[in-house]
């Protein structure tokens, strides 16, 4: 489905930026460039999130580093990357070539590299290579070293000060981490800073232990949870920051595998979503989500924009409106549940 094919139906928007639909990747999970191009065209997703990036080349985590548990995965990667002058001299052009919308994701283990890594990216935006680079995705879920090696989005201030220093002219998305007593107050910290938007949610923390010789089955140790069982707490974080945040543009991701995955998260309050750990077990996964979203709303009567209308009216007190078609509105309540229905199949 490409941008022109995509029907109006799609169209998405997350803050200033106009999307074609609202299906992205994940970051961390379809690499630095255009792996995933072999299972369909990049240009006919929303955007294409690539794999976080910090100033400088960063080795990750010793092996292994990658254990799949029940319904979804364990990961302890470490954010290995080449740095950002080499990821644009290997993989930016494809990109550009491609007719992707990319959303670059950032990292850094001190507010300052996080302020010169969205520097660079401002700069390779405005370069003949990086005209499809969209916006800017702030992974704060990075240790800090100024700070006993806490996570920046494990402290309001500390994520504040990390979107403040992350100002460069594109849209920014803090990705916030759900392993936090009140992520609506973090997300507040992020929004003070200056950002544009929320991406909810990063992985959970979890860990396996062989029971054979009683030592954690990854390099690292423990690692981040992703796929099915972070859905519900993805659908969560979304409904509370949009209750709390009624206009703030957000990116719901976790355990997105299906249209009604991607639904769910639409009805909860996402602009637009994110699909992840489901292309390890499938590729094509992002383009089938699309499909699939395309179909409820056909068999819904109603649209991307329709569903956001419905979330907007909800969020107002107006529960009795759900969602709005170019047409009209229909008097369906916008409960997640309506998610359920037909035309979320497997195709």
């Amino acid at each position: 489905m490409s941008p022109a094919a995509a029907p109006a139906s799609l169209a998405a928007r997350v803050g200033a930026l106009e999307l074609a639909n609202p299906v992205m990747t994940a970051s961390g999970t379809s690499g630095h460039g255009t792996e995933l191009a072999d299972y369909g065209a990049l240009r006919a997703l929303g955007a294409v999130v690539v794999k976080s990036l910090s100033v400088d080349p960063w080795p990750g985590n010793p092996a292994p580093r990658v254990h799949e548990v029940d319904a979804g995965m364990l990961n302890s990667v470490g954010l290995q990357g080449p740095g950002l002058d080499a990821w644009a001299a290997a993989d930016l052009p494809a990109l550009q070539a491609s007719g992707a919308r990319v959303v670059v994701s950032i990292w850094g283990r001190t507010v300052a590299e996080y302020g010169r890594a969205a520097e660079k990216v401002a700069t390779l935006a405005s370069s003949p290579s990086g005209r499809c680079i969209a916006a800017l995705e702030v992974n704060v879920s990075c240790p800090n070293v100024e700070d006993r090696s806490r996570m920046f989005a494990h402290s309001a201030d500390a994520t504040r000060r990390v979107m403040a220093a992350t100002a460069c002219g594109l849209p920014r998305w803090a990705k916030l981490s759900p392993n936090v007593p009140d992520l609506v107050e973090i997300a507040a910290g992020a929004l003070e800073g200056g950002a544009d938007g929320l991406t909810l949610v990063n992985t959970l923390l979890g860990l396996a232990i062989d029971i054979e010789t009683g030592r954690p089955v990854l390099g690292a140790g423990g690692g981040g949870l992703s796929g099915t069982p972070v859905h519900p707490v993805a659908v969560r974080a979304v409904w509370e920051c949009r209750a709390a945040f009624q206009e703030v543009p957000i990116v719901g991701v976790g355990g997105v595998g299906t249209g009604r995955d991607a639904v769910e998260l639409l009805l909860a309050g996402a602009d637009a979503v994110q699909v992840g750990t489901a292309t390890f077990r499938d590729p094509r996964a992002p383009w089938k989500v699309l499909r699939q979203v395309a179909r409820w709303c056909e068999a819904h009567h109603t649209s991307v924009a329709g569903i956001r209308a419905g979330v907007r009216h909800r969020v107002a007190g107006e529960d009795d409106v759900a969602m709005s078609t170019t047409g009209g509105v229909s008097a369906a309540r916008g409960r997640a549940s309506t998610a359920h229905h037909e035309g979320c199949g497997d195709a």
